[in-house]
């Protein structure tokens, strides 16, 4: 059960899957760890999640229960390929597959543009090798590892239409057993062309003599969970859908990973497309009738299972601590909190954590080299998810060290992006607090004047349905709105919205950077 002290600081929290009562809700994780694969070693189960272009990459998140979960670490502190000084939206790391073999931990993931790539580790939470290129070559993304019983490893993967013009197929290779290489050209295994369109994402396991093909197909918002099941790793394989969305509210529930439990219980962790909010994650029981696997619940009878929204939590022989991954940072530590990532390659000169208890963010311009001097273009956005449908966001910040001319704020990002900053005035007469909406959207003033003690608080309020309202805190002063202006906020290039503090120059500024020193960050509840 939940501790008293535990469960007070978990009230706060916007979003929590554990009800403290032997059941959870679902989503797990209202947040966008998209493209999920997890495993289970021993008493432990990790997780990964595609990543795209922001960094640090691959995250690795950890459980006793299925349930709560914390983000422990990172596969790629920074991508080591050319073009990451700056955004690359939509690209780098597409879904990747975690698998535990040989004492080892693995990640396979599929660069649309590159190719498929490896990395590997003894301990999760430790250091992983650099990235290893399996297989070059554009559009060949979702692969998957597979180590038989025979000791012959295998990798299955699906194709990208937008980098070679091919779809819905899923081909198996021969693998090398240290993972270095794939050993042939493989050969496509099925084709879901006429019954499973979009099929990808596929994820293979051997059970009770059969060989298994978890993988999602009907597209990222609209699918279903197909499996694939065969008595020889090659095929033929005989299809069926094991869960769609019926009569539930959940939408395209599809594409994660399965794994079995000490006490014989199965699951499924999978994802919704829930636009600005992402890709989030939820679990369902799975029971196995005739060696297929049904997921969820079948409420109307007929062999498809269907979503479910709380059911009791698995049976892992034991009660463990509620938790969510963090949100809020006090900064009070010599590094940055797992949960913020950067638009590109991270860069030291960008932040500072030299003044205790404070983040100090230096004033950068948008690259020259960018298309446009919009900060959709800027690598020096400090962001996160979003945890939950409904929350708030505030920060603290000492702004007195800002230059002429330099701004920093509070931002929601996406296609689209808004943002409230503290601005001083360019003839250093005081400081303006502006807001902006869109992707290239005129500031506006909402407050202009001179502030003795130099700080100012800065609140984002995310309501139902992403709908964001900004307020603000002059000084000492009222919380006040900023104009009447509510953002919708929308997601980005394949991944959810996020939320995070940044601070800018013009590209006329000197090699001197000002910069705002950031006294807390804080996430909690906010209201429908």
């Amino acid at each position: 059960m939940v501790s008293t002290s535990n469960m007070q600081a978990l009230q706060k929290k916007p979003w929590v899957s554990d009800q403290g009562d032997g059941t959870f809700i679902n989503p797990v994780l209202h947040a966008d760890y998209s493209d999920p694969d997890v495993i289970r070693v021993g008493e432990d189960f990790y997780m990964t999640a595609s990543s795209f272009g922001h960094l640090p990459g691959l995250p690795i998140l950890h459980s006793k229960d299925l349930i709560n979960w914390k983000l422990i670490n990172h596969v790629l502190p920074r991508m080591d390929l050319p073009g990451y000084e700056v955004p690359q939206h939509g690209n780098g790391v597409w879904a990747p597959a975690l698998r535990f073999h040989d004492g080892r931990y693995w990640v396979f993931y599929g660069d649309p543009d590159v190719g498929i790539f490896m990395s590997t580790t003894e301990d999760p939470a430790g250091e992983w090798t650099p990235l290893h290129l399996v297989q070059e070559g554009k559009g060949l993304i979702d692969p998957c590892p597979f180590w038989d019983d025979d000791g012959q490893a295998y990798l299955v993967h699906a194709f990208a239409k937008s980098r070679c013009g091919i779809k819905h197929l899923l081909r198996l290779c021969r693998m090398s057993p240290d993972g270095m290489r794939l050993l042939d050209e493989g050969e496509i295994i099925y084709d879901g062309t006429e019954h499973h369109p979009t099929m990808e994402g596929p994820k293979m396991y051997k059970r009770n003599g059969y060989y298994y093909i978890f993988t999602p197909a009907g597209g990222v918002s609209t699918g279903w969970q197909t499996v694939l099941r065969s008595t020889s790793v090659f095929g033929p394989y005989e299809d069926k859908i094991v869960l769609h969305q019926g009569n539930s509210p959940v939408n395209g529930p599809h594409q994660g990973g399965w794994v079995e439990l000490e006490s014989g219980e199965s699951w499924f962790m999978h994802f919704q497309d829930k636009g600005p909010y992402g890709r989030i994650a939820h679990l369902q029981p799975v029971r196995w009738v005739d060696d297929w696997p049904l997921m969820g619940s079948d409420t109307d009878g007929d062999g498809i299972g269907e979503p479910v929204l709380r059911y009791p939590k698995p049976n892992v022989g034991g009660e463990y601590r509620v938790e969510v991954p963090d949100d809020s940072d006090e900064f009070e530590g010599s590094r940055l909190g797992l949960q913020w990532q950067w638009q590109a390659n991270p860069n030291p000169l960008w932040y500072s954590l030299d003044r205790d208890s404070y983040l100090r963010l230096f004033s950068f311009p948008v690259p020259e080299n960018q298309p446009s001097k919009s900060l959709y273009y800027a690598p020096h956005l400090l962001m996160q998810k979003f945890p939950a449908e409904v929350f708030q966001a505030e920060a603290k910040l000492d702004f007195m060290t800002l230059k002429p001319g330099e701004r920093a704020g509070l931002i929601i990002f996406g296609r689209k992006f808004a943002y409230t900053a503290v601005q001083m005035k360019a003839d250093g007469s005081g400081v303006d607090i502006i807001q902006a909406a869109g992707t290239d959207a005129e500031e506006n003033v909402v407050w202009s004047g001179e502030l003795a003690e130099g700080s100012v608080t800065l609140r984002v309020t995310v309501h139902a349905g992403a709908k964001c309202r900004f307020h603000y805190i002059a000084g000492n002063g009222p919380l006040l709105p900023c104009g009447n202006i509510e953002f919708q906020a929308e997601k980005g290039h394949w991944v959810g919205a996020k939320l995070g503090v940044f601070a800018a120059a013009s590209p006329s500024n000197d090699d001197e950077r000002g910069y705002v020193d950031i006294d807390w960050f804080r996430v909690k509840k906010g209201t429908i």
